[in-house]
Formats: structure tokens, sequence, C-alpha cells
């Protein structure tokens, strides 16, 4: 991958032999993470079914998200034309052809508008991300649509993405007045109606499924892709069976998420983010408070039924295994089950939530009357907490209950952990940042009781008791030593990335791959052989340029700007020129990476991470700028459709499955983002997140620390918001004392697009002052003050080497 080839893509059009096996891999992730959330004996529906298929998302399913998450695939299959490939008649033709003129309409006053804004702002993609494309209104449902049709299937879609929070308005977290009209005159019909959603999060559903008698299943389809369509289709017919689950809690209201007033613009306050709710989040939340969701986190439905036993457990000294034996009771169907074990914290000393996920595992497909046995492994850090008074990682002395299931609020108490003493498992950095916030929740008393509660229930039952004792663990040793010939001044170029014309806070910034994101420096090729890497935007596949064209006289590529790496290109009107060649990458959009996640499935993932690494070797990109693992905090969040979960082990689990596939293919490497806190979009260059250093460690920084940690990824990027009034990228906290001396990171820390332009944003020698190695897309402004503060004495000369020495080993390693 060293300067040995001309061009990225190929001349020939025609589809490939690996986007046919990519493509098939698509549809079966797709599949896998498809979450059924109701079934009222409606699903599967029987072949040749008539159906009357409506809602936006029907004939313009949604793939994924908007901004750099986006994928410029070669083709999507939509929910309707799944459906029409299975064989099932469908009666709401009409509506479909009346719906996709008045999309396709839309859409071109929406490009006008967007192209006409771009010209009036520095960054063509703020006139992107400022104004996200919304569906059209349809028409209202009628009975022609409805004759003859045996089910109603209705599409709710919405669209997100990087730029803009989620609104708290109709026709996005809430119905629109048509969705529910329409909905309403179905069930008047007395027709079995199946919802599928087609979102980045959750859509509220309550009053509806309140108000009418024929919703009979509900599907939450995330956005799956290019082959969502046929996925969606293999599932609703019997020919895959859902075995998803919700990596995310959906509540009844809006108003029941906890800090749900304060998130992000809803209180008039862009500047500063309060996390008062601390470490209650999701289902930490709603568990603890004991408030009912309509969907809890962990829950999925199946076609069969799957029934667990608990079969035993063995405790180690900083481990604990439990088996279960999981058979498929079911006659028809096979499936696969998710086996979630949680503990239940004692509350003698620092206040905790009631419960949280401490291990997880999931079956292989089961055939009917098929067993198997599984083996969960759960780390001693699992039952630990943070002790901000002691800077340390402990395990409180008490007991802990293991309670076996397949969701939150679907537990059995199997087995009793007693822990004799107050344990430090890991001393930690004293760090610098300084935080002041009341945390709302910190005294939620019925935790207390519901905790003397189930232990009377453990003691009546005579559930087993086992002794464990947590183990102390030394931190990895910190030292970095480099020999590096260069002059230090020559070194500095590598401090930020390959300076061009196209910069953007989407990273479109490359040169060597049209609409690849950006490159480290070239600056010392010609004299030292150094290359630079390639970089290129996920975490859905890999988002290039779908086509460019080359002049055959001078062999450079005409550019066509931000806009041109955005929508597949739609927002762009790419002129043919003359003695020009035209290129084609064509890459897989796969399913958004919540949508990976509800499968739970680790290997799956490792696979995903498999497949990107074939494109990124046929492209050319040697980091992959995924994937993102930042908590699902607030369902408004607009790029939440990135991230995998509102539990930090779920995220990390899922990263680093997805970072061992990607990194185990020669010359690839993965960007794990957002670090960190990166919670909302609205501001979210300037936000100060405000938060306690107990709920920054257990919640938005664990996940981080696990994906380091059993991933070993070769790159960070730190996220654009300050924490505790100090920009990631400056903080020398998070990308030097926790990440490489707590962690034990080897790797390079890069910025976010941009975080140095804004005149509050970060400082550029202070990045690398901190342990961030790499600013992007670098700008002569930044080599300006670097040089600035090395010749004035403030950036050291070692630090300039040690950061340029980290970049050096990973071009040596990905070269």
């Amino acid at each position: 991958m060293e300067n040995k080839w001309e061009h990225s893509g190929t001349k020939n059009a025609e589809i490939t032999a690996r986007e046919e096996k990519h493509r098939c891999f698509a549809r079966r992730a797709a599949e896998e993470g498809i979450v059924l959330l109701k079934n009222d004996r409606i699903l599967p529906i029987a072949d040749k079914t008539p159906i009357a298929l409506l809602g936006s998302g029907a004939g313009k399913t949604v793939k994924g998200g908007i901004g750099s998450g986006d994928v410029n695939d070669r083709e999507s299959i939509s929910i309707f034309q799944g459906i029409k490939e299975s064989g099932a008649p469908i009666t709401s033709i009409n509506w479909l052809e009346d719906y996709e003129n008045r999309y396709r309409d839309a859409r071109n006053v929406w490009k006008e508008k967007i192209l006409k804004e771009a010209k009036q702002v520095d960054n063509p993609f703020d006139a992107y991300a400022a104004n996200p494309f919304t569906f059209p209104i349809g028409r209202a449902v009628c009975d022609k649509d409805l004759d003859g049709a045996q089910v109603a299937i209705y599409v709710v879609s919405r669209i997100s993405g990087e730029g803009k929070d989620r609104r708290k308005e109709k026709g996005d977290y809430y119905l629109s007045d048509r969705e529910q009209e329409d909905l309403k005159y179905i069930d008047q019909k007395n027709i079995p109606t199946v919802i599928l959603l087609n979102a980045g999060g959750p859509v509220e559903l309550t009053e509806i499924l309140e108000q009418t008698n024929n919703i009979k299943a509900v599907v939450n389809i995330s956005q799956l892709g290019q082959e969502g369509g046929r996925a969606v289709a293999n599932i609703l017919f019997g020919n895959a069976v859902p075995s998803g689950k919700l990596t995310t809690t959906w509540a009844k209201r809006y108003e029941d998420y906890p800090a749900a007033e304060s998130f992000s613009y809803l209180n008039g306050n862009l500047e500063t983010e309060e996390y008062k709710e601390g470490i209650y989040v999701g289902y930490r939340y709603f568990d603890s408070a004991k408030i009912k969701p309509l969907f809890p986190f962990g829950y999925g439905l199946s076609y069969t039924t799957l029934e667990y036993k608990y079969n035993g457990i063995k405790v180690e000294n900083e481990t604990v295994k439990v088996e279960v034996i999981v058979e498929n009771k079911g006659k028809i169907f096979s499936g696969k089950e998710v086996i979630q074990i949680y503990a239940t914290m004692p509350q003698s000393g620092m206040q905790k939530e009631y419960h949280r996920l401490i291990g997880f595992t999931k079956t292989k497909e089961l055939k009917p009357g098929e067993t198997q046995k599984v083996l969960v492994s759960i780390d001693q850090k699992a039952i630990a907490c943070f002790s901000e008074e002691t800077h340390a990682w402990i395990v409180e002395a008490g007991n802990y209950g293991l309670w076996i299931g397949n969701s939150s609020i679907n537990l059995k108490l199997e087995a009793v952990l007693h822990v004799l003493e107050n344990t430090v498992i890991e001393q930690t950095e004293c760090l610098n940042m300084e935080h002041e916030i009341d945390e709302e929740l910190k005294k939620m008393q019925q935790i207390q009781a519901v905790t003397d509660d189930w232990y009377q229930i453990a003691k009546e039952q005579k559930i087993p008791v086992y002794e464990f004792c947590p183990q102390f663990k030394e931190q990895p040793v910190y030292k970095e030593e480099f020999d590096i010939k260069q002059t230090t001044e020559e070194l500095i170029p590598l401090l930020y990335g390959n300076i061009s014309e196209t910069t953007s806070t989407l990273g479109a910034a490359g040169i060597k791959v049209p609409g690849s994101a950006g490159e480290t420096t070239e600056a010392l090729y010609d004299k030292y052989g150094i290359p630079a890497l390639v970089m290129a935007d996920g975490p859905a596949g890999i988002r290039l340029q779908q086509s460019y064209e080359v002049d055959r006289k001078t062999d450079t590529v005409y550019a066509i700007g931000v806009l041109g790496a955005l929508e597949n290109g739609f927002l762009v009107s790419e002129k043919k020129h003359e003695n020009a060649d035209t290129y084609y990458q064509f890459c897989t959009a796969f399913p958004v990476g919540t949508a990976l996640a509800q499968s739970w499935n680790p290997e799956l993932m490792e696979e995903f991470g498999g497949y990107i690494a074939e494109e990124m070797q046929e492209f050319h990109v040697n980091l992959w700028l995924a994937p993102g693992l930042n908590i699902h905090r607030n369902p408004l969040c607009g790029r939440n459709f990135e991230y995998y979960s509102e539990d930090p082990l779920v995220a990390g689990t899922m990263a680093a499955a997805v970072t061992r596939g990607v990194q185990g293919q020669h010359g690839c490497g993965v960007t794990i983002k957002h670090f960190a806190c990166n919670n909302q979009e609205d501001n979210r260059m300037g936000v100060n997140s405000k938060l306690s250093e107990r709920t920054l460690r257990e919640i938005y920084l664990r996940g981080f620390e696990i994906a380091v940690k059993t991933g070993k990824p070769i790159a960070v990027m730190s996220s654009y918001n300050l924490i505790n009034g100090i920009h990631a990228a400056n903080s020398h906290d998070l990308c030097t004392k926790i990440l490489r001396q707590e962690w034990g990171f080897e790797g390079i820390v890069m910025s976010d697009w941009n975080t140095t332009v804004p005149e509050d944003g970060s400082i550029p020698w202070k990045c690398a002052e901190a342990g961030n190695d790499i600013i992007m897309p670098g700008s002569t402004d930044d080599d300006s003050d670097i040089r600035n503060a090395y010749e004035k004495g403030k950036l050291p000369e070692e630090v300039i080497r040690r950061s340029a020495g980290r970049v050096l080993r990973m071009i040596e390693k990905l070269r």
C-alpha cells in the first residue's frame, strides 16, 4: 500500500465479486440487528398475503445517517423492492407512486436550498448539516390503498446525522399528524398492522399503541444499509428469524428520560451541558427509579421459544464464569438467544445504580429441540465503582446478586457473590480537571429498599452464595522511547494532516483517494521515503466519492468538492470532461452502528471488521475513522445511529470486536471515536460537558477503556467538545494520563476535523502538549502556531519528537 498505485478504484463499472460477497454479508448482518418489539400472532406473514405497504420509508427506505457516517454505495434496496421480490401482492401501488413523485420534488427543492446556502458560508458542509432532508407528507391513505389487503405494513422513517440533533417535535421524535391519521384510519378498517421503525433512534409510539387495537406488531429495523429491504422482507416472511435486542431503553414518554428537558437545545443553553443525572443513564436510571419503559434495554422477541437455565458458576481470582444451557423449545423455527447477566449492587458504601449489565453472550443458531451450553466470563472490574476521593477503582464489600435473563427487566436471581472487604483493584492518576456539578439523582432512596428486597428473596430461596476476592492489578508502566534521525523542524509536519485546499468539518480533505477524509503529511516522502497514510470515514462502511474523473493528459483528478462526497453525488452535477477516464469506487453500505450492535454478536462484529478491511485494501485506505462508541445519553442526539449503546460494556465489546476484525488484515487500522462525551451535535465544537470524574470514568470512558485494552486500536480520535472546561484535544488528562499512563495505549491520537479552526477552538500547540499527536485535516495556521510555540519555548522539543515518533511508528505498521 506504499505509493505503488496511481488511482483508487477501477475503470470497470460492472459489479465485482467483492461487491456481491459484501452485499450478502450486509444482508445477513442486517437481519441479525432487527429487533422484534411486539408480535401479536401476525408475524411471520404467510407467502402471497396481499399487503398494503405505506409510509414514507416504504419506497424510500433510509439506509443510514447523514454526514461522515454516510456511504456512497452502488444501489440500496428499499422495503418496497424487498417485498416485491418476495412475490407478495401489494395493494397500495398508487400510494407508493404518488409518494415517489412527492419525494422527487422535495429532494430537488432541498438540493437547491443546500446549493444556495452553501455559497453563503465558508464551509459548504455547514449548510448541509444545518438543513437535513425531511420527508414530504404523503397523501392520506384511502380505501383504494387498502382494498384486498390482509395486512398493512406502515414504515416510519427518520433522517438524522452529523451537525444537528434530532428535534422533539412531530415528524421526528414524535409521529407526524399524517402518520397518526393514517394509522388510525387503517385501524378503523380493522386491518392487522405492522409498524416498521426505520430510524437511527426511538420514535415515541406510546400514544398510538394506546389509541388503536389493530397494531399487531412493531419492528425496530433501525437503518440497515444497502440490503435493508431484503433483510426486512426475509424477517417479515419468516425466511430469517429475528434475534436482535435493543441496546438502548425506549421510554414510554420522552419526559421519562433523565435530564430530558435540559438536553442540548431544549433549555436554550448550547454552551454548557450539565450531566446532572450522573451514572444514572438509560436502564441504570429506569430500573433504579422503577420507571417502566415502553421497551426495556436488552429486549427483543423471536419467532421461536428459547429457554435457558443456570448451570453453575466458577469463581476465580479476577473473574467469574457462569454457565447457562439454552434450548430451542419451538417446533418450526430456528433461533438465537442473547444471555445477559446483571449484578445488583450493594448500597452500603457509594451510592450505586440498582443493577448493571456485567456480561453477555449470544448462542449459535439453534434448530428446534437443539441445546447449547454457553459460558459468560465476567471481569472483576464489571462490578467495581470509581472513588474520586481515593482516585481508585474499588470493589466494595457486600453482596452482589447475579441475575440471568434476556433483558434488563426479565431476570432471575441465580447466585450471590459475597465480597468480604473493600478492595482497590486499580489505582488511577490524579487528574487536573476541575468540576462542579450537582448530581440531582445521587440520593435515590428507593434503591436501598429494592436492594433489601432482593437479598431477602435470596435468603428465602436459599440462593447459593460464593466468596469473591478481587485482586489489585498493577497499571502498565508508561514508557516511550523513539530513535528518530530527523530534525525537530522536519518532524513538525507529522503533527498535522496533509494540507490541501479542500478542507471541511466533514472529512473530505483526501488528495490521493477522492472522497477520503484526509492523510498524514507527505513532507518527509521525498527525502526519507515516508509515505502519507490515507484516512476514510465510517462507521457503516467506507465513505468515498462514488466516481471521479482523471484527465488523461495531465493525470490529474477533477475535484468536485465536499458536497460531491455526500448523498451518492446527488448534490453536485458532475460534468463529463473530454479526454478523461472515469474511476469507480463502489463501497458497501453496511447497517449503522446501532443496528450492528443490536445483534449483540461480537463474532459478527469481528467478521464485519474483516469486510471493512477488504475494502480498505482495495481502495488504498490505511486508517478507517471508526468505530464510534459514544454513549446513547439521550435519544435526541443526532449522531446516535453511529454509536452502539447506552451501556459501556456493550459499546466497548462491540468496538473491540470490530477493531480486531479490521486490524487483523495487513495495512489496516481503526480510529475509535469520539473521545469523549460527544453526546450532542448542536454546537458540538463549543459545548462544555460538565460531569463528575466518577460519571466520566464509569459511563463515558469505560467503553473506550474496554476497546483499548481488548481491541488495541492503532488510533483514537479526540472529540470537539470541552470536558469540564478543556477541549478534549487539549486535555492532557484524557490523551496522556488516562489513555496512555493508565490504559497502556500505544497508538496515536488525532483530532476531529478542524477542531483548531474556531476562534475558541482547540489550540494547535496545546494539542501536541496534551498528547493529541495529529491535528486533522491540517492547515498552515496549525503549522505556524506549533512552530511559534516551539521557538518561544512553550512547546518542548521532546514533546514534538514524542508525538512525531508515535506517528512514524504507526506509518511503519500500516505502510
